[in-house]
């Protein structure tokens, strides 16, 4: 039977798992990626890295998320993560939207899920207190007409960004600012970033909930979120606008993993239709990346993995029933899992 999971590796990562397996303590830093609903295919997963496999972990483990990421990791700092990411998957995949629901009203309706992952404020104490779990995550402060609450404008703001991006990844800085929203006191190895204009503003139980809302929040889809406490003025967008699966330095020292719903990256949301816009490798040289392999993709409901489409193309009865049962298979995923930490190495690729 062809394996569900798939594992890729860096050089400094193979050659570390080859030698000491993959073990929680080596792992310094975990990453969370954009993309909306592609989660849901390794919900299981989630729940076994942080209900299992972190759970007896000592020393802190930094996470950093955008977007879906930044949602999902959220629940990963809480005092039950497992429970947590269960609660944000069920909770997502029953989410519908009414046919013909303003703007207004999908951005609350949508807002409305961050009860779920962050319930009260219980739940944010501990995301922003745990002494292992490290959550950080990014948002981008929106500039020139990308900071404009008329569509139009914002359209346009939108077309330009992506023009200059074309050229030069560099270029995302004249219209979006990165924001790093850092876990408190904790010295994350990733805070220093020179690729793009970046802020470094610490979390708090003041603007962790807003933070989490403007990583998620697409820009024509969702409503910016307007002056987080700690940041610089302004509004704030979806996280995955300089980072969606991320091209960052994340750590010298240790192990970085990656569970991802592709086994490709790309490094920002204006970058998906740029075929020539690859990481820089040297960055993913001591990552290892957990992706669900091609044939297990091939035998989900739709022969693909869920996506943000689905809202549209699928009846909501269909949609939730479909989602659910890719959900329940991520347990293969983790069953793939277990067999390369009990020392198999079949699934490890370069």
């Amino acid at each position: 039977m062809a394996s569900a999971l798939r594992v890729i590796a860096g050089a400094k990562a193979r050659a570390h798992i080859e030698q000491n397996g993959l073990r929680a303590e080596d792992i310094r830093v975990m990453v969370g990626a954009s993309g909306g609903p592609k989660w849901l295919s390794m919900a299981r997963l989630d729940e076994f890295l942080f209900g299992e496999f972190f759970a007896d972990r000592q020393t802190p483990l930094h996470l950093i998320g955008s977007s879906a990421g930044a949602w999902r990791f959220s629940c990963f700092a809480q005092r039950d993560p497992a429970a947590a990411s269960r609660r944000f998957a069920e909770g997502y995949q029953h989410i519908c939207y009414a046919p013909g629901m303003s703007f207004d009203d999908i951005t609350r309706h949508t807002h409305g899920l961050l009860d779920v992952v962050l319930p009260d404020a219980e739940a944010v104490a501990a995301v922003i207190n745990n002494p292992v779990i490290k959550l950080n995550l990014i948002a981008c402060r929106a500039k020139g007409l990308n900071a404009s609450l008329n569509r139009a404008a914002q359209m346009a703001g939108l077309l330009m960004t992506a023009t200059a991006n074309a050229v030069s990844r560099r270029s995302l800085g004249a219209f979006y600012e990165r924001t790093l929203f850092e876990a408190p006191g904790a010295s994350a190895p990733f805070r220093q970033l020179h690729d793009l204009p970046t802020q470094v503003v610490a979390l708090n139980e003041d603007n962790l909930r807003p933070a989490v809302l403007a990583s998620g929040a697409i820009p024509l889809v969702l409503a910016g979120i307007a002056d987080i406490p700690g940041a610089t003025p302004g509004l704030y967008y979806d996280g995955g606008i300089t980072d969606y699966h991320f091209d960052i330095p994340f750590c010298d020292d240790g192990l970085v993993l990656y569970p991802h719903f592709y086994s490709q990256v790309v490094p920002g949301w204006f970058d998906k239709s740029l075929r020539w816009r690859k990481p820089n490798p040297r960055h993913y040289d001591n990552v290892v990346m957990l992706c669900p392999s091609a044939q297990w993709v091939a035998s989900l409901p739709q022969g693909r993995i869920p996506d943000r489409r689905d809202f549209s193309r699928l009846s909501d009865a269909q949609r939730i029933r479909e989602w659910g049962e890719i959900m329940a298979r991520s347990e293969q995923l983790v069953e793939d899992l277990q067999r390369l930490l009990d020392g198999d190495l079949s699934a490890l690729i370069a």
